[in-house]
């Protein structure tokens, strides 16, 4: 059997008894996504119908009203669409470093499966990664699997191109192939290939004293993705953390400038640049991921240079875009619907931060309102007098996995984790000083 928790952690037996209680939902989170091999449906996957596939017109109109129909649609109707269950290129990064970390905590927590399970889940999942990446392009790169209508629909009427780059899908990606590099010596020179996409592929080029890329390869060259322009600068962060390349540090403090610049009088970011371009106003998840890409930069490089920025991006995500409870809002007007994507992005941000009781909020809310014990699965949204009770592989289940697996690492490792764990030199220190008198 795995060591209890209170063999190596003191904080107390109340903590201990919740972590416990966290490390079971992430199991059986985990369970629910490894039954079904990781495949699910997902929150843009509507022009994936085998309906909308067999009508014999392509029309860039029809396919939106489709997809958007089967996007909000109250309940799912994904079933009624014949659209395709499969995975996700992002959602199987996220679960492959939720596996790798559960394998590490089992050191503390007891569960029904051993390590081993984890790990080889891990392991294959990364591999998965490497052999299902973006063909063609300049570099390793992460990417949609399915086409997604666009309106300005400019790569023809079936547009947002399947299997072709993008900066959120690569920037996780690489994260978790550094991650993985126990399974792998190669993975980490495979991640950094990553850079010529985002140079070559996604046009990285100067823009007011800083610089940009473009989101994915369709996307409208007159306004920027500023939360995806985030991650892409983390991308670089994260490689000069494993070589140590200045360049990349330097790529990436230009992008970093540039988002940096874009931040609002009350702290948070519109989703593009400019705001008239956005179709969402600061909206919650969004906004995390920015918080979450300077809270990374600080503790990668430490030179406050973004400190600033990145205090006043904290304090309007926890005070505008979380009620005191846990709830997600929606965005800085609008509470409703709250979202399972934005309560994982919170509990990672406030991890992050050291902000424990906001993050353990975030959970409890989301495992009270959002959750159904008996399957091990999340909701993907409530809304003021409804719940949309469908299940998203990726915006439900990896995104929680990731998130819970993340706050009880940290809160063992005594440091924000990012997706790399609990390292072997810091295994052999937590036991070291757990069997100190």
């Amino acid at each position: 059997m795995n060591p209890s928790p209170k063999q190596y952690h003191r904080d107390g037996d109340a903590d201990t008894e919740r972590l416990q209680r966290y490390v079971d939902v992430l199991d059986d989170v985990l369970d629910y996504a490894r039954e079904r091999d990781y495949k699910g449906w997902d929150y843009g996957d509507g022009m994936s119908s085998r309906l909308l596939l067999s009508v014999p017109i392509d029309n860039r109109w029809f396919n939106l009203a489709v997809q958007e129909f089967i996007k909000r649609s109250p309940v799912n109707v994904r079933p009624l669409f014949l659209v395709e269950q499969r995975r996700n290129f992002k959602g199987i990064t996220l679960f492959a470093m939720a596996n790798r970390t559960r394998a590490q905590l089992a050191e503390w927590f007891d569960g029904d499966r051993p390590a081993e399970t984890y790990r080889d889940d891990a392991a294959a999942l990364t591999e998965w990664l490497v052999e299902n990446q973006a063909k063609g392009y300049s570099g390793f790169a992460g990417s949609h699997r399915h086409v997604i209508q666009h309106i300005s629909g400019r790569n023809g009427p079936r547009s947002g191109i399947p299997h072709s780059p993008n900066i959120v899908s690569t920037s996780y990606g690489v994260k978790a192939l550094l991650a993985g590099r126990e399974f792998d010596p190669d993975y980490p020179d495979i991640a950094k290939t990553a850079v010529d996409v985002m140079l070559e592929d996604l046009n990285y080029r100067p823009k007011d004293d800083g610089a940009v890329m473009d989101y994915y390869l369709s996307h409208p060259k007159d306004s920027y993705t500023l939360n995806a322009l985030a991650i892409g600068a983390r991308l670089f962060v994260e490689l000069y953390d494993h070589f140590g390349d200045e360049e990349l540090l330097e790529r990436a403090e230009k992008v970093y400038d540039f988002v940096a610049s874009k931040q609002t009088d009350r702290g948070g970011w519109y989703y593009r640049e400019p705001a008239s371009a956005s179709h969402l106003s600061m909206d919650n998840h969004h906004n995390g991921f920015i918080v979450e890409c300077f809270q990374r930069y600080e503790q990668v490089v430490g030179s406050g240079r973004y400190d600033e920025t990145l205090e006043r991006g904290l304090d309007f995500y926890a005070r505008e875009l979380f009620d005191e409870d846990g709830a997600p809002n929606f965005d800085e007007e609008n509470p409703y619907p709250r979202d399972i994507h934005a309560t994982a992005q919170g509990i990672l941000v406030f991890t992050y931060a050291g902000q424990y009781d906001r993050a353990e909020r975030a959970i409890d809310w989301a495992l009270a309102n959002m959750y159904v014990p008996s399957e091990g699965r999340f909701y993907f949204r409530k809304h003021r007098f409804y719940t949309k009770r469908m299940t998203l592989m990726r915006w439900c289940q990896a995104w929680m996995a990731y998130a819970i697996a993340e706050y009880v690492a940290t809160r063992i490792a005594g440091e924000p984790t990012h997706g790399y764990g609990i390292d072997a030199d810091g295994i052999e220190r937590l036991r070291a000083a757990a069997e100190t008198p």
